[in-house]
This record gives structure tokens, sequence and C-alpha cells, in this order.
């Protein structure tokens, strides 16, 4: 059974791995928290460091499998995801599952600025570390002035 949660609440930074299923709704907030610093050092091994070394990944169309692609399809992501910054909320939570909704902005080689919204479904190891994460992702245009991401604040996903 899954917990939807409407709610966002201020989050205290914890270690990732330190957070074990079952989940409850700090405890899956404060995962989705700790996914979201991670991911924003855009450090492709920092963040693998929170997955199983055979997680099992979908995003988007691709196929994604151990640490070593992971790593591989970070590094490729962020060489043309430019200035690339990420906001995730929690939207429900199960004993060893958390499902988030996210938003990221970037710009491009030629510097045109993106907006990527996407869901994300996660489904975690007794250890703590994420065995699988599916997503699902589209990307839109948006024009530099349309920003709505500030990368030095930690706010919640801006609503459309």
């Amino acid at each position: 059974m899954f917990n939807v949660c409407n709610a966002i609440q201020p989050l205290e930074r914890t270690h990732a791995v330190s957070l074990v299923p079952p989940f409850d709704a700090d405890t899956a907030r404060q995962k989705v928290q700790a996914a979201q610093d991670a991911w924003n050092t855009r450090d492709p091994h920092r963040v693998a460091r929170a997955y199983t070394p055979d997680s099992v990944w979908r995003n988007r169309s691709e196929f994604v499998r151990g640490t070593d692609e992971i790593v591989a399809f970070l590094t490729r992501k962020w060489e043309r995801e430019h200035e690339y910054v990420l906001r995730k909320s929690l939207w429900a939570f199960g004993d060893d599952r958390i499902a988030v909704r996210f938003q990221y902005e970037w710009h491009d080689d030629e510097g045109q600025w993106w907006r990527s919204y996407g869901n994300e479904n996660w489904e975690f190891a007794p250890s703590g570390l994420m065995a699988r994460r599916e997503a699902s992702i589209n990307d839109v245009r948006i024009a530099v002035a349309d920003r709505r991401i500030d990368p030095l604040s930690t706010y919640e996903i801006p609503t459309e």
C-alpha cells in the first residue's frame, strides 16, 4: 500500500544509506532530499554510491545496470546538461518503495535552456541502497527569463 504525500516539510540533511526500509513519511522525505542533494553535486561517483552494485535503471528509453553503467550514464548526462539544478519531492511511499516527482533545469551546448519534468519509482534493498530506479522524463524548451529553480535555494518544486 502506498501513502500519498501532499505536503512538503523542511527536511533534515541525513546520510542516505542510514535511511533503510521500511520507510515512514519522515524517512521517505529524508531519502528524497538526500537523493536531490547528491544529484545536484553532478558527481557521478557520489551519486552511484546510493545504488546497489547491480542496480537496474530505466531512464527515459535507456536501460542501465550496475555501478559502472550508472557512472558512465551520469557522466554523459552531465557533459551535455550544463548548469543542471534539480528539485525532487516525495509523491508516495511504501515499505521499500518511494515515488517522486521532479523538475530540473539545464542548458545545452548551444545555450538553449530546458526544464525537464519527471516521475521516478524507486525500490530499495534492505541496506537502504536503491536496487531499482525507473524514470519517465519530458523536456520543455524555456527562455532564460522563464527559469524558476534557484540553484542556491532548497525550496520545493515550483508549481505551474
